[in-house]
């Protein structure tokens, strides 16, 4: 028999129990008469996403997840760009419903076994330990699709990016889509059309494209995903002519032709790994982006390469629209009502 959620995450349950009680008195400093006044008219059903929709049932709940996200943070800083792909990859597949969390089941063929997924699909964990310590404050209350969406803009701002605030009420998914995972997700060596037809798909233009790409300014991508471009970009067996030449000789001393090296992680942003900010779009301008379906934004569609241009120039501009575009995505098909569920384990589905 498998441990349960509960028993695997015991170790972390001292230190979390410590911040979810201080996080509960700061937020709950109204009276236990005012609170039961305030829940008494709250709505059953938002049917619109909204920042407050749990301002009354759990106030706490966006306390508690950045308390848990930073803690996680401080231990291992690569969590946040992880974090942060996975609020995407969900997004990008039946909507921002947290089916990308689920396990597989003898019901549900797992997303996490995707080609975008496998073996590179990581942070569940910090999620787990978020819905753990929010379902002891407030049980089946708070949807792992919202604790997502707000782990990822924790994410941002816990590396130096912008704030927002994230409308809230999703429902969780019953299901999962691992064909949808695998046809949705712009894969890395997606040429410019086929990037912008998958953005267009969901909802969003031009302009969310190139901006959501800046999140490439976190994290890492293992050699498989972009050995063609310094070995065989066209099948001719030359490299990409797009790609500086210094920059994909520094690659190919640890991404070999051969495949010993597929799993050899690289920064998404050289420069600045570690931190949110617009050195991604530098590198764009020097030839020096890393995976194919960031290179092509500025060599291969003149509308999308200005906004690079901009956005290098103008950090402020491109965290401004980050913020809107992220907003954006999370919007992307919700459940709102009765055809999802608040999940008492993001892994899987409520009996």
């Amino acid at each position: 028999m498998q441990p349960s959620l509960e028993t695997s995450l015991q170790p972390y349950f001292l230190y979390f129990e410590v911040i979810l009680k201080e996080a509960t008195i700061m937020v709950n400093s109204m009276s236990f008469l005012l609170l039961l006044s305030l829940l008494a008219f709250a709505p059953l059903c938002l049917c619109n996403l909204n920042p407050q929709f749990y301002d009354n049932s759990c106030p706490q709940a966006q306390q508690i997840a950045k308390s848990i996200l930073t803690s996680y943070f401080v231990i291992q800083p690569g969590y946040a760009a992880q974090i942060l792909r996975l609020h995407f990859h969900d997004c990008f597949v039946m909507g921002c419903d947290g089916s990308l969390l689920l396990d597989s089941s003898e019901s549900i063929v797992s997303e996490k076994e995707s080609d975008p997924n496998r073996d590179s699909a990581r942070g569940f964990i910090v999620i787990d330990a978020i819905k753990l310590a929010i379902e002891r404050a407030c049980p089946s209350t708070v949807s792992c699709a919202d604790i997502l969406t707000i782990a990822a803009r924790d994410s941002v701002v816990l590396t130096g990016g912008p704030s927002w605030e994230v409308p809230l009420g999703r429902r969780d998914s019953r299901d999962a889509s691992i064909s949808g995972s695998n046809n949705n997700i712009p894969a890395p060596n997606s040429i410019f059309p086929t990037l912008q037809t998958k953005f267009e798909q969901q909802g969003l233009n031009l302009t969310d494209l190139v901006t959501l790409s800046g999140a490439h300014t976190l994290g890492v991508a293992r050699c498989t995903n972009f050995r063609q471009r310094l070995y065989n970009q066209s099948g001719n067996g030359q490299p990409d002519p797009t790609l500086d030449q210094n920059y994909a000789a520094f690659l190919r001393v640890t991404c070999p032709r051969t495949t010993l090296g597929d799993q050899n992680p690289f920064f998404l942003d050289y420069a600045t790994p570690l931190k949110f900010d617009n050195s991604y779009f530098k590198n764009l301008m020097e030839n020096k982006g890393l995976l194919n379906s960031d290179q092509i934004l500025f060599t291969m569609n003149q509308e999308s390469a200005e906004l690079v241009r901009l956005y290098a120039e103008r950090n402020d501009l491109f965290f401004e629209q980050f913020s809107k575009s992220m907003i954006k995505m999370g919007n992307i098909s919700p459940l709102t009502n009765s055809s999802g569920e608040i999940r008492q384990n993001c892994r899987r589905v409520n009996a």
